[in-house]
C-alpha cells in the first residue's frame, strides 16, 4: 500500500486525530518561512530575523522591530490552502479533536477550524501593554513607528511569543492532553527542531505517528508512517 493510502485508511477509521503543524503548512499560502534566511533580509535589515524577533530587541529597538514585523510577519491577505481546509473539514466530521500549531497567522481559524492551540500566539491579537485594550492586526499594519494605544497612549504589543519569552502554560498543558490522548497524531510542515514545541510529540502514546513534510525530519525514524511531499497536495488527495 502506498503511504497516502495507509494515511487515508487511518483517518477513515479514527475519530480522535490531532494535527501538529509548523511553518510548512503556511508557506503554501505564500507566507514566508523566515528560518530559510534569504538575501532579502541581509540587504534590508542589519540583524538576522531571530535577533529582531527577540524580547530583548523588541525592548531595545522597538521601531526596527515593528519595521520588520509589518514587512514580514503581517501577511493579512494570505488565504488558507488545501491543508487548512481539509483539517477544518475533519473537525466538522468529528474526526479531528485539535490542531496544535507553531504558526501565528490565524489561517486555521480562517479555514473554519475551532479548536486551534496556538503555541506561539497570533498576529491577529494585539494588546496595549498599559491598559490591556485589544487591537486587531490592521491597527498595527496601519500605524507608524511603535503602535500606541488610542485610549491611554501605551505601547501596543503583538500577542506573539518572541524569542526569550515563555510559552503559555495553559496552551501547553491542553496540547499535551490532546496529544497524549490522540489515536492518530499527524505532524505536518515542521522539521521538529524548535523546542519546546517539538518536544510535545514525546507525549504521544499511540501507534499511528504520521510525519508529512517536504524534506526528512529529525524524527522520521520514530514515525509509524512518513509521507514526503507538499502537505497541501497530499491533504487535497485524502
Amino acid at each position: 500500500m502506498k503511504e497516502t493510502e495507509i494515511l487515508k485508511q487511518w483517518i477513515d477509521e479514527s475519530d480522535n486525530i490531532v494535527f501538529f503543524g509548523g511553518a510548512g503548512v503556511s508557506t503554501e499560502s505564500g507566507i514566508p518561512d523566515f528560518r530559510s534566511v534569504d538575501g532579502l533580509y541581509n540587504q534590508k535589515y542589519d540583524y538576522p530575523p531571530e535577533t529582531i524577533l527577540s524580547h530583548t530587541f523588541y525592548r531595545k529597538k522597538p521601531e526596527e522591530f515593528f519595521r520588520f514585523y509589518r514587512d514580514k510577519m503581517l501577511c493579512l491577505d494570505a488565504k488558507p490552502n488545501a491543508a487548512h481546509m481539509k483539517l477544518a473539514e475533519w473537525e466538522k466530521m468529528g474526526k479531528l479533536k485539535a490542531i496544535v500549531t507553531q504558526n501565528i497567522d490565524g489561517l486555521h481559524q480562517k479555514a473554519g477550524s475551532k479548536k486551534v492551540l496556538e503555541l506561539h500566539g497570533s498576529v491577529l491579537r494585539n494588546y496595549c501593554e498599559h491598559c490591556g485594550k485589544f487591537f486587531d492586526a490592521e491597527y498595527i499594519l496601519n500605524s507608524e513607528g511603535v503602535p500606541k494605544c488610542d485610549e491611554c497612549g501605551g505601547p501596543v504589543k503583538p500577542d506573539v511569543v518572541l524569542y526569550e519569552e515563555g510559552l503559555d502554560n495553559n496552551v501547553i498543558s491542553e496540547a499535551v492532553r490532546c496529544i497524549s490522548n490522540a489515536d492518530v497524531l499527524i505532524i505536518g510542515g515542521t522539521s521538529l527542531v524548535v523546542y519546546p514545541a517539538a518536544g510535545l510529540i514525546d507525549y504521544y502514546n499511540g501507534k499511528k505517528l504520521v510525519l508529512v513534510n517536504k524534506t526528512p525530519t529529525a524524527r522520521d525514524s520514530q514515525a509509524d508512517l512518513v509521507v514526503q511531499g507538499s502537505i497541501g497536495r497530499i491533504f487535497a488527495n485524502l
